[in-house]
């Protein structure tokens, strides 16, 4: 009887101990990392990527997540300095992400892959467009929701001839992969338009003036100058210039397409010609992702919000279709299924370069950005 007893009560504890495996390992939820710069200088290109995960992430949970697992999001700062950016990176490896969405500056991310491409992690950026990234081959790991840099620089270059109708040109950059990449790329599509680069320079970032680089461009013959990097050099180039009188069309890249470069730059920014990604405003899932974003944040979205949107969203189907977080799996979805999202219906090639969305060129009219057609 008492043998009969403890049996019984061995089988009691098993079953339960069955019963708190199976309830744990249901409550083991999916982890995403979300990086890029969240303070500093940059914040306003990265802060907007935390708010669209947060937003399609809790509406995912609301519905009962993906495969019955909710996810969580791991959020980290690199505040887009690749010296930062590895331990961002090694931080989200350790919390057993699935995914990152991230990073945002072409450098940072280009410091983070490895260490996610070793730990077989898929990470999609909505904003580093170096275009070594997919390019090479050397990261399979690495997707993107924005069009590469060859794709932005061919199009300025373009317009700069075609609508412009410019024929000397001024090409400064900030020395860093995603600035220096686009101003060599605009450099060689210029020349092979018979377009003469009378200037070619780097400047050093954060730097309180720009006057000599300034006086250099007014003695080049430049009719036109062409910027490669970010809106805080951009807010000071133009300022400078204008203040000197030198009144040259200004011509820049997605890293100035931001209103954070109107709100510095002021009455300067006027007229600043900007490569960005494409309009999709208009799109009903565009509309309903910029209303929940005022709804719960408060204002509106900033610069790449519906790319990193995208994103998430195109990580998230991958898992539902995967079955799961397996690397491979998950790969493979991203880049056989189309997702619908609010830069349209997207899916990504086999380099990991993002389909169904590209580039337009705007121009700062009366305050505000306004795409060119």
């Amino acid at each position: 009887m008492k043998r009969s007893i403890v049996v019984l009560a061995a089988i009691a504890m098993s079953a339960a101990l069955i019963a708190v495996g199976c309830q744990k390992k249901a409550a083991e939820t999916i982890k995403i990392g979300v990086a890029g710069a969240h303070s500093g200088d940059l914040a306003s290109y990265g802060l907007p990527s935390v708010n669209a995960a947060k937003l399609v992430v809790e509406a995912v949970n609301a519905k009962g997540g993906v495969n019955g697992r909710m996810i969580e999001l791991l959020i980290e700062d690199d505040q887009c300095k690749p010296e930062l950016a590895t331990n961002t990176a090694a931080k989200l490896v350790s919390g057993n992400v699935v995914a990152v969405i991230g990073h945002i500056c072409s450098g940072a991310t280009k410091s983070a892959l490895g260490i996610y491409k070793d730990s077989k992690i898929v990470t999609i950026s909505p904003s580093a467009t170096n275009p070594p990234l997919t390019q090479s081959g050397e990261y399979p790991n690495f997707l993107r929701t924005i069009a590469p840099d060859d794709a932005q620089a061919k199009l300025a270059t373009m317009f700069i001839k075609d609508k412009l109708g410019l024929k000397t040109l001024a090409i400064l950059h900030d020395k860093g992969d995603y600035g220096k990449g686009f101003a060599e790329l605009v450099k060689q599509f210029a020349e092979e338009q018979g377009l003469k680069v009378a200037l070619f320079e780097g400047v050093n970032p954060g730097a309180p003036d720009y006057s000599a680089v300034v006086n250099k461009i007014g003695n080049s013959g430049a009719d036109g100058v062409v910027w490669g990097g970010y809106h805080p050099e951009a807010s000071k180039l133009v300022q400078q210039m204008k203040d000197k009188g030198m009144n040259l069309p200004f011509v820049s890249d997605d890293g100035v397409k931001d209103n954070t470069f109107i709100e510095v730059a002021g009455k300067y920014a006027e007229g600043v010609y900007a490569t960005g990604p494409m309009d999709t405003s208009s799109n009903p899932l565009a509309v309903k992702a910029v209303a929940d974003h005022k709804a719960k944040f408060g204002d509106e979205p900033g610069a790449f919000f519906l790319n990193a949107y995208a994103a998430t969203q195109a990580v998230v189907a991958a898992i539902q279709k995967a079955g799961g977080t397996d690397y491979d799996a998950i790969s493979k979805a991203l880049r056989s299924e189309f997702v619908e999202t609010p830069l349209g219906k997207i899916s990504f090639d086999q380099r990991g370069d993002v389909i169904g969305f590209g580039f337009s060129v705007f121009q700062v009219q009366g305050g505000k950005y306004v795409e060119l057609k």
